[in-house]
């Protein structure tokens, strides 16, 4: 059956695009620890796809065996490359178009792109417009709670959701907060309640119990940063949303099943545990870098990795100065090598 937002399964788990880390690899990696998690690629420009540009149409690769359901997020700001853009992604096969409205990043938002479109709803309804006039697979929006103000985040999405938009992702910060400070989700619900698609809530996730104290009467949770570092915590939140199988009918807030626990952090684990965590887990880690290097040779496989790999090395004794080392490695016998020593 093809992928819809409207009958997929509640809770929906999702894990958030992020720029240089969402690849197929860490893709692949998060389906193996929580198959049921929909997954994004890195954010894409729309133009470089319209365009063909070779790298570009690299990063739409994918094991339609192991990752779907698959959703390629867009960026850009011309309807005209959307649609085109468009076509080419529903061509290789993904299950759905996510557009970008809310990356803060200072050459993004200059060109019109992402959290900029909060400030020009028009052109941002245009997009999503141009978008599902062009395919059949369904079309999302992810975007944050308004550009300096909150008050502007339910007549913004409602604006989406009448040109087209089948379901929507609120990062529980403004534009001007970047990611400062804690994440509000209070407007997210609000949205929840004013608009017929599934709201997706994102920010500040970092373990099941954050995930279950955030979801409130929304459809799902995302998890970016959360997960860097710490992919099995995708597997946690799928294992504690498994309780969660009836809404109040009037509130629309998950009910919590009896005896589910909230306590699924690993703050009071000692330094000499999290270093037997490690050694477990570096079967795992090694498998994600020999992902990396069959898919991208191995000099750029396992420079890119290293940031993967450094944010893996932490919480136990010796974990600094692994980092450093990790930093310096260049092939992938040097990998396995530096592990198997720890």
């Amino acid at each position: 059956m093809p992928f819809s937002w409207s009958t997929t399964e509640r809770p929906i788990v999702a894990l958030a695009p992020m720029a240089g880390i969402t690849d197929a690899s860490y893709r692949q990696l998060i389906k193996k620890i929580a198959p049921k998690t929909i997954v994004y690629t890195e954010f894409l420009s729309s133009d470089a796809l319209a365009y063909g540009a070779e790298r570009t149409l690299q990063m739409l690769e994918f094991d339609p065996a192991i990752e779907r359901p698959f959703i390629v997020q867009i960026f850009g700001a011309s309807p005209a490359k959307f649609l085109e853009a468009c076509k080419v992604i529903e061509q290789i096969g993904a299950d759905g178009i996510d557009i970008n409205m809310g990356c803060p990043a200072a050459k993004i938002v200059s060109s019109c792109y992402g959290s900029a479109l909060i400030r020009n709803p028009q052109l941002a309804a245009e997009l999503v417009h141009a978008a599902t006039n062009a395919v059949r697979i369904p079309v999302s929006v992810k975007t944050r709670l308004g550009w300096d103000s909150v008050d502007t985040l339910i007549p913004f999405c409602k604006g989406l959701v009448e040109a087209g938009a089948k379901a929507l992702s609120i990062h529980g910060r403004r534009y001007h907060d970047k990611f400062s400070g804690a994440a509000n989700w209070e407007p997210i619900y609000a949205l929840k309640r004013e608009v017929s698609v599934p709201v997706i809530g994102n920010g500040d996730i970092a373990s099941a119990q954050d995930a279950l104290a955030k979801i409130g009467n929304l459809d799902g949770v995302m998890v970016g940063r959360g997960t860097f570092g710490n992919p099995w915590v995708m597997g946690e939140i799928s294992r504690a949303f498994e309780g969660l199988q009836e809404r109040d009918e009037k509130s629309g807030q998950w009910l919590v099943a009896r005896g589910q626990s909230l306590t699924e952090n690993d703050s009071t684990i000692s330094p000499e545990n999290r270093m037997n965590i490690f050694r477990e887990r570096v079967p795992f880690i090694l498998e994600h870098c020999e992902l990396s290097v069959k898919m991208k040779g191995e000099k750029r496989g396992v420079l890119e990795m290293r940031r993967h790999l450094s944010s893996y090395v932490k919480g136990f004794d010796g974990a600094k100065e692994l980092r450093m080392k990790v930093l310096t490695l260049e092939n992938y016998p040097d990998v396995r090598r530096m592990l198997a020593s720890v």
